[in-house]
């Protein structure tokens, strides 16, 4: 598909007011993609599980309107919000091409985070994802015949132009977004479900999230995507970012526990690093994290379980492990981890399926 295929040509019904409400999740990058072109494009393909207990709902109230122009306003656990603002307008003038009934309504957007607002997690990706999710749920009033399949795919493309991770938080347990060459389907417009064999040991996979810094990040990712242009070793991490991928499809078949470790540690890692030798450089781990990862490696040599870590641009850990493992890991979590997290703060959370309409 091409980013024509998105565009809306003409409408069967009309409305004049109503409101949608739709729920997405966040989600966790295992392949970690890290720098862009163009209009929200990725430089390398990425894979994420799909979160279930991290979230963002949002209802979006519309009404018909006679001015010209995007009329909206924002609140946040039901308190207005105008520092979303002028992402939210960014966004409204990226897709009004694909959603051209933007400019025909005023909406107000209400929309509130399963996690506190200041945790560390990311809510761009859910955030976006579910206001993408009720636009096409809008949509769909005008086009009632549109396609489930078609509307979530446009979902997903929506959702990109927002924030790009967001494109992976439509669907789930398992998606991939970014052109590569070994993942049939796959595309740099949309994230597509993962479409091969999926282990077991895959399924239900755990994913505690410790807070170590509930500050807002030191860097924002538009920042740190910009400082790939020009970086030294840019196209020697895209390279390895898709090989990884690669490498990973037959962990993802035979449930190599041992592979997949390797692999998701190593690009967590490869972020960071991406970071710190930038112009200008960034460390985003704090002491404690540093001490978690340490803890984690050592846990893992005595007691023989398959549990690992993975980073988002940012100090937070996400401890991933088999459910078969979870009583054992969540004790080690709480009697040695806790410890190094803001207020001793956790999240416990699990993969999902993906956005849904409420």
């Amino acid at each position: 598909m091409t980013e024509e295929d998105f565009i809306a040509r003409a409408y069967p019904k009309t409305i004049e007011s109503d409101a949608v409400s739709c729920i997405a999740p966040s989600n966790i990058a295992l392949v970690k993609y890290w720098g862009k072109y163009g209009e929200q494009l990725p430089e390398n393909a990425s894979v994420s599980f799909t979160l279930s207990n991290c979230h963002t709902k949002t209802t979006l109230s519309f009404q018909k309107k006679e001015s010209e122009g995007f009329e909206f306003s924002v609140f946040l656990d039901d308190l207005p919000a105008p520092a979303f603002e002028p992402k939210i307008l960014k966004f409204f003038e990226r897709i009004e091409q694909y959603v051209p009934f933007l400019n025909k309504f005023s909406f107000t957007i209400h929309t509130s985070n399963s996690f506190p607002h200041s945790s560390g997690i990311a809510s761009s990706a859910s955030g976006m994802g579910a206001l993408a999710l009720c636009l096409v749920r809008m949509e769909q009033q005008m086009d009632p015949q549109m396609d489930h399949a078609y509307a979530t795919r446009k979902a997903s493309f929506l959702a990109r132009l927002g924030s790009g991770s967001a494109s992976r938080s439509i669907e789930g347990p398992l998606v991939v977004w970014g052109k590569h060459a070994k993942i049939e389907g796959s595309s740099n417009l949309f994230g597509v479900p993962y479409p091969y064999t999926i282990h077991p040991v895959f399924q239900n996979f755990q994913d505690t999230i410790l807070l170590v810094d509930k500050g807002e990040k030191q860097v924002s990712s538009t920042l740190g995507h910009d400082l790939m242009h020009g970086h030294p070793f840019a196209r020697q991490r895209f390279e390895k970012a898709n090989a990884n991928l690669s490498a990973l499809i037959p962990v993802l078949e035979t449930g190599d526990l041992s592979e997949f470790i390797q692999i998701v540690e190593s690009e967590a890692l490869s972020l960071h690093a991406m970071m710190m030798t930038s112009r200008p450089y960034f460390i985003l781990m704090k002491p404690n994290t540093l001490e978690i990862i340490n803890r984690i490696w050592a846990f893992r040599k005595r007691s023989g379980t398959s549990v690992c870590f993975t980073l988002d641009a940012g100090a937070n850990v996400h401890v991933l492990y088999p459910i078969a493992e979870k009583e054992k890991i969540q004790t080690f979590i709480e009697d040695e981890l806790t410890v190094y997290c803001k207020d001793g703060a956790f999240i416990i959370d699990q993969t999902g399926s993906g956005a849904l309409p409420l």
